[in-house]
């Protein structure tokens, strides 16, 4: 049998054996869910977990921030603290009595590997305890900062199964380990190279290094929360501009792939971005049934969204569905976030069949211009709100160019595209009716992803802005400022929706469209219906549910957070 049609009998084989329904998708149901297994809950990617009873009032406590220990005496409603690194935005996952989170070394928790040794550190803990369980930890690469940035860790969520995990390490690999550790005495394989097997450390199942094996060339480092189709693990490579950012070092190298999860066999790879990549590429892939497909949804480190079948063609490559310009035509790339033109770092979340998603930039390259967008996944081709065009052939569309698509001093032009599936855009909205769009009025650059239920969408930019929208029409339901940048998304629990932001606080609102019931008016001004709090430190990560626990990183800690007053347990040292 040759190797395409190995291929697709692998994949019917899996996806007659899944569903959205059995890989964790949040379903009507009132029992809350034990386990959040991958970023976003499932591969839908929507962070809106079932819980009962979930906290809005608590008190971190106090922490000697020289030796990281934790002092519960003013600590309120804390079941467990555990220590990070330096620095943490890896978002957490929980499955079958385990949670798992990415950050850096400084924590210090093996003894091989001091606090002071630079590290990308995937943490294990006991999710009823927060007991240390084990540690997989990347050595920094020797090509420096271009590869593997110093001090920032795993920044990406892992995906568990049973007794799977998969990840990508800031080394460019994507490795499969067994959730067990070496607690279980064994070496799980076919990898078996480790050198070190005590109970601390983590068991390599398999080992994919990209870099070597596909040529990619990842820009200041990896990261991807991967997600899965049955056997089929979607991965996006980052690959991306050379350490000076004057070019593309592997223009041809695949952006994004599918493996066999079990095995590591790359099925098919897609490098559509290619010398249109403006920086790096670390959005996350996502995987929903949509208009008679099994679609893996890209976002791509040119601005374009991309879907491709799971299934690939049947000769071994990829199959593009449809493919969205998220960016103005006439918008600009520039060094530095200086321009107008963004890649996309969010991941597109899958609602009611239509994709929403986000553009951004790098956070070290500051505010700009954002946009939000609504796409039909059913349409096919280039799906984009605009198509370009040069007034020397004014019938043809011209190809897409990396710095800006359509520059009208040599004579570019734009034309609305009859085939678009955007339903629609956010960018600006007068809210208030006077005639001018104010800061608070605009979307502007994010990192989040969106979290929506029951048609009320919510997002946060880099700007600080928290925005409320209605999920089918795009319209604007109200906007907070919560006056420092977001990095995270949010969590919508219950009837009640949390935001992390730089400043170390968390914003509770009231899950509404209606303003007057999302915050409350206190002396003249509008406040989160909650209220905000403190967590002691930078809050770079998305808050998660399971099992009735709410889970909140800030860079140097993970809270376990319940609704009882005598839960304190000092589990961080």
């Amino acid at each position: 049998m040759n190797r395409a049609w190995r291929i697709v009998g692998i994949l019917v084989a899996a996806l007659l054996g899944w569903s959205l329904g059995n890989a964790g998708a949040v379903t009507n149901s009132a029992e809350p869910n034990v386990n959040w297994s991958q970023w976003g809950g499932n591969s839908m990617r929507n962070n809106t977990p079932v819980g009962h009873g979930i906290p809005v009032d608590w008190n971190v406590g106090k922490f000697d921030y020289r030796t990281g220990e934790w002092n519960p005496a003013n600590a309120k409603n804390i079941k467990w603290v555990a220590r990070l690194g330096s620095q943490s935005y890896g978002n957490a996952v929980i499955a079958d009595g385990r949670i798992f989170v990415g950050t850096n070394n400084s924590g210090g928790w093996l003894e091989r590997y001091p606090a002071n040794v630079d590290l990308g550190c995937l943490l294990c803990f006991d999710s009823e305890l927060g007991e240390f369980l084990w540690q997989h930890s990347s050595e920094k690469l020797p090509s420096g900062r271009v590869h593997d940035w110093p001090l920032q860790g795993i920044c990406c969520a892992p995906l568990v199964e049973g007794n799977r995990l998969w990840f990508v390490t800031s080394r460019g690999e994507v490795r499969c380990l067994d959730t067990e550790g070496f607690r279980d005495g064994e070496n799980d394989g076919p990898f078996t190279q480790e050198e070190i097997q005590t109970e601390q450390e983590a068991d390599v199942v398999w080992s994919f290094n990209m870099m070597e094996q596909l040529g990619i060339s990842q820009h200041n480092m990896c990261s991807c929360s991967v997600t899965a189709a049955g056997d089929i693990l979607l991965v996006n490579t980052s690959n991306g501009v050379d350490v000076e950012h004057n070019y593309i070092p592997a223009p041809e190298a695949p952006s994004f792939f599918a493996m066999n999860k079990n095995t590591g066999e790359v099925l098919w790879t897609d490098n559509s971005p290619g010398l249109n990549i403006l920086h790096g590429q670390w959005s996350s892939p996502t995987v929903a049934e949509l208009a008679g497909h099994t679609q893996a949804i890209f976002g791509g480190g040119d601005g374009w969204v991309y879907s491709f079948d799971v299934a690939g063609s049947p000769d071994g490559k990829s199959r593009l569905l449809w493919k969205f310009d998220a960016n103005p035509k006439t918008s600009k790339w520039e060094l530095g976030g200086r321009g107008t033109r963004n890649n996309i770092i969010a991941t597109p979340v899958v609602y009611e069949g239509h994709v929403y998603v986000a553009v951004g930039q790098d956070p070290e390259h500051g505010e700009g211009i954002g946009h939000l967008w609504c796409i039909d996944p059913a349409k096919r081709g280039d799906v984009s709100p605009e198509l370009a065009f040069n007034a020397a052939n004014p019938e043809k569309p011209i190809p897409h160019k990396r710095v800006q698509a359509v520059i009208p001093e040599e004579g570019d032009l734009t034309r609305p595209n009859p085939n678009s599936a955007a339903v629609w855009h956010y960018s600006q909205f007068d809210q208030n009716g006077d005639g001018n769009v104010d800061f608070e009025e605009t979307m502007h650059r994010s990192c989040g992803t969106v979290a929506i239920r029951d048609g009320v969408l919510y997002i946060a930019d880099f700007s600080g802005l928290f925005h409320c929208l209605d999920a089918a029409t795009g319209q604007v339901h109200w906007t907070y400022d919560m006056l420092s940048a977001a990095w995270g998304s949010p969590l919508l629990v219950e009837d009640k929706v949390y935001i992390g932001d730089e400043d170390g606080e968390v914003a509770i609102f009231r899950h509404s469209a209606d303003r007057a019931k999302a915050m409350r008016e206190v002396d003249g001004e509008w406040q989160p219906f909650y209220g905000t709090r403190e967590m002691g430190n930078s809050v770079y990560s998305t808050p998660i549910v399971a099992d009735n626990v709410l889970y909140i990183s800030n860079r140097t800690h993970l809270f376990a957070i319940v609704n009882s007053e005598s839960s304190t347990e000092a589990t961080d040292d």
